[in-house]
């Protein structure tokens, strides 16, 4: 069933499917559509004021995948002078012949060596695969920060995985024991990280966004709501 609500003068559709759950549950999938299921014996107009009260999470997801198209469709050749976010810093990419395929940052430049600097696939390979190691050691020193402050809970530190995510920045698997982080954390400010790794891990102790967690959350980081602006701003 596809329905829409208003929000501040912007229209959102959904598609509402009705289901064996105990929760109303949201999807923003690639293709920008809005998925919604419900249980069967919630109330449509219920569902709406959950998609309208969700309206600003559901617009900056859709953005985010509006950019990420727009990036994956814009010609990007990696050339000398082109822009690499790391963690909220824009540093200038450099390119150079080498006999084998590496990267080096001096914190205001990252160097490209490369067997074929024409061949822009191999550029674009050799700089994602740098790109996700620098993110998972950064996510994981950070865990490493942040875990002490759960630990006196009983809590055991988790596995730790980064992938390409579409609308979260972070999910975790307390009862399996592992955290998953958003890959595009690379671009952001250490600061934003460290709030995404405080919020999963206090999803640890309380498993839902009830007043308990975010009561939990204030205590382990006081300006997380600060940080949180910063991230999806």
């Amino acid at each position: 069933m596809l329905r829409s609500v208003d929000s501040n003068g912007t229209t959102i559709s959904y598609m509402l499917e009705r289901k064996s759950v105990k929760n109303i549950n949201l999807r923003i999938r690639a293709d920008q559509c809005v998925y919604v299921s419900a249980p069967k014996d919630v109330a449509a107009k219920a569902v709406d004021a959950f998609v309208k009260e969700k309206s600003a999470y559901i617009l900056r997801a859709i953005k985010r995948f509006k950019d990420k198209q727009r990036l994956e469709t814009s010609e990007n050749h990696f050339v000398d002078g082109e822009t690499v976010k790391l963690f909220g810093r824009d540093m200038r990419l450099k390119v150079k012949n080498s006999s084998r395929n590496k990267i080096e940052s001096d914190g205001r430049y990252v160097m490209l060596y490369v067997k074929d600097v024409k061949n822009a696939e191999l550029k674009k390979q050799v700089l994602e695969n740098w790109l996700r190691k620098k993110c998972k050691e950064e996510i994981t020193a950070i865990c490493k920060s942040v875990f002490p402050k759960v630990k006196k809970y009983g809590i055991a530190f988790p596995e730790i995985q980064i992938r390409e995510m579409v609308s979260r920045w972070g999910s975790c698997s307390p009862k399996k024991g592992f955290m998953t982080f958003n890959t595009a954390l690379i671009a952001m400010p250490v600061s934003c990280i460290e709030y995404v790794v405080t919020h999963e891990f206090t999803h640890f102790l309380c498993p839902n966004h009830s007043k308990k967690f975010y009561q939990q959350l204030s205590t382990f980081m006081p300006d997380w709501e600060e940080r949180k602006k910063r991230l999806e701003g």
